[in-house]
């Protein structure tokens, strides 16, 4: 019963304190997420990709 009535409060809270944005907002604010999130994903990449190229130059320089 306790779990029950944790759930009905619960969507009774959503429906009446919390305000929601407007649609246009949340449009606007997904394309931003999104956009960093490629970014930070390509630079995530990026860096990887640099320690890559750098590790293998030192084992390279090691095995001569």
């Amino acid at each position: 019963m306790k779990v029950t009535n944790y759930i009905s409060e619960a969507f009774t809270e959503l429906k009446v304190n919390v305000t929601w944005p407007e649609w246009a907002e949340v449009q606007r604010l997904t394309v931003i997420v999104a956009i960093f999130s490629i970014l930070f994903a390509l630079l995530t990449f990026g860096i990887d990709r640099g320690f890559e190229v750098i590790v293998a130059e030192i084992y390279t320089y090691l095995n001569k």
